[in-house]
């Protein structure tokens, strides 16, 4: 199953705890059709049918049937640069 570290458990409970943003709110990864493996990620307010849900540190994850079985053995890590931009970078479980 995907983890996270405690970078990206800090900035994913920032995203989905912003006033206004319901309780279920996680963020979402779904895999992308190109011929290497791609991923979106956004915000979600609640998981879609067949996510797998991710729960960390107050952090929620939802991840779609496709990029579940893709980051099984993965590490999400996560970063914000000078200018408030996020970034987020996969790596393998140790």
């Amino acid at each position: 199953m995907l983890t996270l570290t405690d970078n990206a458990r800090s900035i994913v409970a920032d995203i989905t705890g912003q006033p206004g943003v319901p309780e279920t709110a996680g963020l979402r990864i779904t895999s992308e059709d190109t011929p290497e493996p791609s991923f979106a990620v956004s915000a979600a307010p609640e998981p879609q049918p067949g996510d797998q849900v991710v729960e960390q540190g107050g952090a929620t994850v939802f991840l779609d049937a496709v990029a579940a079985a893709e980051l099984d053995d993965k590490v999400l890590d996560a970063g914000v640069d000078d200018g408030g931009n996020v970034s987020f970078a996969l790596g393998l479980q140790g």
